[in-house]
């Protein structure tokens, strides 16, 4: 077999290592997709009808919230389920698992690519079911196209794929499991103090940058503008960049930390 044959076939066994994992102890994956999914709850039927009277004039009710929010929920999907990529990582390095698979004949990066590819696999289920619960209180994109639906479907998944690797890098970067979830955070904070509740224009003007120069503000106004047909600007292109950005540091920050002597660690 080629070396590149070996390396996926590693990289699946890895994959199906954790996809086990992750279905025999689901308590993790299901506590982070709590959090969406309460949110979402809890913005609709609590302060629904209050926070609509900011958007759009306040003529829209509780469903133009819904619809308002329910991009900013899923991207907020995101950043909570990758939480579980840093956990699970720390886990392995801190156990000794990874020392035992460096003695093995397995291609060295497999691990990490399986931890990737099944967290984003995991994060796209996350979506599908926070995107049902959506569904089922009200939201509707009548007016998307099948194109549109695709290139939003597309975002998520890059969107996800720059926050494991983040992830991952948190995860090595930690010296238990624990500090790992500790570290990764900041992904669960900054959707919230993006433009994914209420507009950027609304806030004051010293926090607004916050809000403004960050990754989940452009994805969020460009999934906006592909599910509602609002004006994207030039938020898509910023929104790629972010993920193609993250994506390689993630890439090469994780790659750095795992090609560390083991005693580093």
């Amino acid at each position: 077999m080629s070396s590149l044959s070996l390396a996926v076939r590693d990289a699946n066994t890895m994959l199906r290592r954790n996809l086990l994992h992750a279905r025999r102890y689901p308590s993790l994956t299901l506590n982070l997709l709590l959090t969406p999914i309460m949110m979402l709850l809890l913005f609709v039927y609590i302060f629904g009808d209050v926070m609509s009277a900011g958007i759009g004039g306040g003529g829209g009710g509780r469903s133009a919230y819904i619809a308002y929010i329910v991009p900013g929920i899923l991207l907020l999907t995101v950043g909570s389920t990758v939480i579980g990529a840093a956990v699970s990582v720390s886990t392995d390095m801190t156990e000794g698992i990874i020392a035992r698979f460096r003695t093995m004949a397995i291609h060295r990066g497999s691990v990490i690519i399986g931890h990737v590819i099944g967290s984003v696999l995991q994060v796209l289920a996350s979506l599908v079911l926070v995107g049902a619960v959506a569904v089922a209180i009200g939201f509707r994109s009548t007016d998307a196209t099948a194109l549109e639906w695709l290139a939003a479907f597309g975002l998520l998944a890059l969107f996800a794929l720059a926050f494991t690797w983040i992830a991952v890098g948190m995860g090595l970067a930690s010296p238990n499991a624990e500090a790992a979830g500790n570290m990764a955070m900041p992904l669960i904070l900054l959707p919230l103090i993006s433009s994914a509740f209420i507009p950027v224009e609304t806030m004051p003007g010293w926090f607004r940058p916050i809000a403004e120069y960050q990754p989940f503000t452009p994805a969020i106004e460009t999934l906006r503008g592909l599910l509602l047909g609002t004006e994207i600007g030039h938020n898509g292109w910023l929104a790629v960049a972010w993920c193609l950005a993250l994506t390689a540091l993630g890439y090469l920050w994780s790659k750095s930390l795992f090609g560390r002597d083991p005693a580093a660690h």
